[in-house]
């Protein structure tokens, strides 16, 4: 992977700002730090969230770490900024997995792997059969396309061809099995268009063809 500008040069100064407010779960900053990018991209230039009855629904299925989602959520006015003072506080809606009924723009309670592809499968899919508008955009980890319950919803997506819907997978060399020839031909091999990009390349990140479609953005090595 090239060298990447850093943070403070691709991103806003007050989504900086509120990430370092969100502390408690140090444990899981570099899944935060992996997935922040691309959840800037998305909730500014992609998501389309208004009117809220016509919003494209987005699946945090990587849910553990959740540091950047919430500032990004912040950032976009979407939630409260005060609330990022407080970390899985007795009182606070903000845990170290997002909660969709504690937290109004989250769409499903997430941090359990493999859940969040074939729940966007289905979201899809129902989306498609009601005639209802709106995109399904679903960010998981590498690590997560370990779990049999991807490799189902992969190949239902493509045999159904839910254009719709565009899975984002945050590639930081964590998985286990891995797939031969890199993740992107996994889903290309079940009728997915595929991409694979930096994380900083911004611009890449909204590509999105008219059948489904992965993403595959290679970020910094975990532990690295």
């Amino acid at each position: 992977m090239s060298t990447s500008p850093p943070l403070t040069d691709r991103l806003p100064d007050t989504l900086l700002r509120h990430l370092t407010r969100v502390t408690g779960d140090e444990k899981h900053d570099a899944a935060a730090q992996s997935t922040l990018d691309v959840l800037w991209v998305l909730h500014d230039q992609v998501l389309r969230l208004d009117p809220w009855s016509e919003r494209d629904r987005f699946l945090l299925s990587k849910g553990h770490g959740p540091a950047s989602y919430y500032a990004v959520l912040a950032t976009k006015g979407l939630i409260p900024a005060s609330w990022l003072d407080d970390l899985a506080g007795a009182g606070s809606p903000l845990g170290h997995h997002p909660d969709r009924l504690l937290v109004p723009p989250v769409e499903i309670s997430s941090g359990s792997l493999g859940h969040g592809l074939p729940i966007a499968v289905g979201l899809a899919r129902g989306l498609d059969i009601a005639g209802a508008p709106g995109r399904v955009v679903v960010l998981v980890g590498d690590a997560e396309l370990d779990e049999g319950s991807n490799h189902e919803a992969i190949a239902v997506a493509g045999r159904w061809g839910l254009g719709r819907l565009a899975c984002v997978v945050v590639d930081n060399d964590s998985a286990t099995l891995g797939w031969p020839g890199g993740i992107v031909t996994r889903f290309q091999g079940e009728g997915w268009t595929g991409a694979v990009v930096d994380t900083a390349d911004h611009d890449a990140l909204r590509v999105h063809g008219d059948r489904p479609h992965v993403t595959v953005v290679r970020t910094a090595r975990k532990g690295a």
